[in-house]
């Protein structure tokens, strides 16, 4: 087992980073977190080109939760920082952090990450691939257990029908894990954004979305009281969960 530090890399804010309320979007940062990822595993020989060219498997992201502290504004400069928790039997669990330019932590989030064999889309042994580095002597960036999200009632309202395009995609030819994160965020009308912002957001992807497919988004605001909100997505022709998530708000400052 590899003994490795955490992996850095750090980020300025750009123009097509922010919201109309110049503070990062939400999806830019799990961009950021993805990318600052791929970069951790490429430096082990288990990138993106290396697990497709040499076994055909792809890394697959199942679940995440990014709590925020601070939003960063633009033009700021962030470092990311990811590192590996040790392995299970069938997924990999990663942390990550996000730091101002004071070293403070403005996000955290934990994942988990499973590989999975590309003409066979069938999830391959953590034990059959090599990749075990292991970050010791670091707690988790957020203490808690990944599980299964469900509403909180029985009635969900539609709020909007999305049909997939090129602009959503990812490398793999599905729908990129950034694009449910602006999803979800489209749930809420602009007067919401100005009002609240996230605290916190769970995301359990379960089904793959492909171009041309539809996906009808709907929302559960029956926790609302507790500052929180359901929201999943679900493919209109064959019915299937593609993703679910919850996300908890609190009011802007200022």
């Amino acid at each position: 087992m590899d003994i490795v530090l955490p992996y850095k890399k750090k980020y300025r804010i750009e123009v097509s980073d922010v919201d109309f309320m110049k503070t990062l979007k939400l999806s830019v940062l799990f961009n950021y977190f993805q990318e600052t990822a791929e970069m951790d595993v490429e430096n082990r020989g288990f990138g993106i080109e290396d697990f497709k060219n040499n076994f055909n498997f792809a890394w697959i992201l199942t679940r995440i939760k990014v709590e925020i502290f601070r939003n960063p504004f633009f033009g700021e400069e962030i470092l990311i920082e990811t590192w590996q928790q040790e392995q299970r039997k069938l997924d990999f669990e990663r942390d990550f952090l996000a730091r101002d330019s004071a070293g403070n932590i403005i996000a955290a989030a934990v994942s988990n990450w499973v590989v999975i064999d590309i003409s066979q889309r069938k999830i391959v042994k953590t034990e059959l691939i090599g990749y075990s580095p292991n970050t010791p002597g670091i707690k988790r960036a957020i203490d808690c257990r990944l599980g299964k999200l469900k509403a909180f009632g029985q009635k969900l309202e539609v709020v909007y029908r999305k049909v997939i395009g090129y602009s959503d995609i990812d490398f793999n030819g599905h729908l990129n894990n950034s694009r449910y994160v602006d999803y979800g965020m489209d749930c809420f009308n602009v007067e919401d954004h100005k009002k609240y912002e996230t605290k916190s957001i769970e995301i359990n992807y379960i089904n793959e979305a492909l171009p041309g497919e539809t996906l009808v988004l709907y929302k559960d605001m029956s926790a609302l009281d507790s500052n929180l909100i359901y929201i999943e997505g679900i493919n209109e022709k064959s019915e299937k969960v593609v993703f679910r998530s919850q996300v908890e708000i609190r009011e802007r400052e200022g």
